[in-house]
């Protein structure tokens, strides 16, 4: 089931079929507060009233214009400036063929600068996301010629990747910051972890990585690792240290329990019309949520 989802995730026919039915509409709310950066702002107020800060990320990737690089900039900027002057404690995260990785590294790198300058200055945190296998190579590159260790600036390593560990490596030894999370691409064999046992056990591992530097030579990094995962059994497994972010809608019962014994805590508020291949791969890291989409068809 996990790899026909993923599979499904890059349909464009799929994709237009599901922004056409209502039903789906409806289940993808379970996840995301709307489609607009006004609704994914009501949402951080109403999370903040809990104690709880956001991250922000419209939904969207492999843009094919310049012209669409800048207006992906331009919502960036207005995210970090609405958020400042709405008193909400919010970091942002972007995806590097967002900014335009796939019409050239310096045509991203140039955009994801302007970004990260606007928000970095305004002390506002940056993530740059990880997306499939192909990319990684890129987004390192891009992130090492940004990374200033005084700077707010992190980067997602994919646990299931078989290249992580020597990633993971690298980026600490350069003084960066990471959110770790399991990975939700499809991959082959020999780039990436198939099983949920062997997944679970890479980034177990990674996450003792994170908890040592934070403690050892991370201690005074001006941004926290981060762990991103609903797996609470997994999380109990992992000594205090790293944050942990949540995705919006996924285990709310255990958000007050995790603020309650002080891990630090933050919710990952994605948005934007552009939602359908992202939904998907949210469905195939746990199919039972197949049962929700089912559930809202009926009235």
């Amino acid at each position: 089931m996990r790899s026909l989802l993923l599979k499904a995730s890059r349909n464009p026919w799929l994709a237009d079929q599901a922004r056409r039915r209502g039903f789906v509409r409806r289940a993808v709310r379970r996840f995301m507060p709307g489609e607009t950066l006004d609704e994914a702002l009501a949402a951080s107020h109403r999370l903040a009233g809990e104690g709880i800060p956001v991250v922000l990320t419209q939904l969207g990737e492999n843009v094919d214009s310049a012209a669409a690089v800048s207006r992906v900039v331009d919502h960036y900027r207005s995210v970090v400036d609405r958020s400042l002057e709405e008193g909400l404690d919010v970091q942002v995260s972007v995806k590097p063929t967002h900014l335009g990785l796939d019409l050239g590294e310096e045509i991203c790198r140039g955009a994801l600068s302007r970004l990260a300058h606007h928000a970095l200055s305004a002390g506002v945190p940056v993530w740059i996301d990880m997306e499939d296998s192909s990319y990684v190579d890129a987004t390192l590159d891009l992130y090492r010629s940004l990374l200033d260790p005084g700077a707010p600036l992190g980067i997602c390593l994919q646990a299931y990747l078989h290249r992580t560990p020597a990633d993971l490596e690298a980026v600490l030894g350069a003084g960066g910051t990471v959110r770790l999370v399991k990975g939700a691409y499809r991959e082959p064999e020999d780039v990436a972890l198939q099983g949920s046992g062997a997944v679970d056990a890479a980034f177990l591992h990674l996450a003792g990585e994170l908890s040592l530097d934070l403690t050892g030579p991370g201690a005074g990094r001006p941004l926290r690792h981060v762990l991103g995962s609903h797996d609470i059994d997994l999380l109990s497994q992992i000594a205090d240290g790293p944050e942990i972010q949540m995705l919006y809608g996924i285990r709310t019962r255990a958000w007050p329990k995790i603020l309650e014994v002080g891990t630090p805590f933050r919710v990952l508020i994605s948005y934007g019309e552009q939602w359908y291949p992202w939904y998907v791969r949210r469905l195939a890291e746990r199919p039972a949520n197949l049962l929700f989409v089912a559930r809202s068809v009926l009235p």
